[in-house]
């Protein structure tokens, strides 16, 4: 495992790599309506910190202690159409 790393990706480099080369990646495939797919989004990040981890990129407790980046934040921007609000079901 990656415990005692002499040098290690900090999380906002980590966040911008994410955001300019990942996340693209995953709008292409699951975003074409224009509201973020936040699952696949929350998916991609724990994939890529876990594979980051494993190649020795980062370490143990970065592994265990990383919050999600920005883009994944459930207020992230949506498209004009999209209110935020839940969907009103009708009985």
């Amino acid at each position: 495992m990656a415990s005692n790393l002499d040098t290690v990706i900090l999380f906002a480099d980590a966040c911008e790599t994410f955001t300019t080369e990942i996340l693209p990646m995953i709008q292409e495939q699951y975003e074409q309506d224009g509201i973020p797919d936040m699952p696949a989004r929350r998916e991609a990040w724990c994939n890529w910190v876990d594979s980051l981890n494993q190649n020795e990129q980062i370490s143990d407790w970065q592994a265990d202690n990383w919050d999600h980046p920005p883009c994944n934040d459930d207020n992230a921007p949506r498209t004009s159409s999209w209110t935020g609000k839940p969907w009103t079901i009708s009985y």
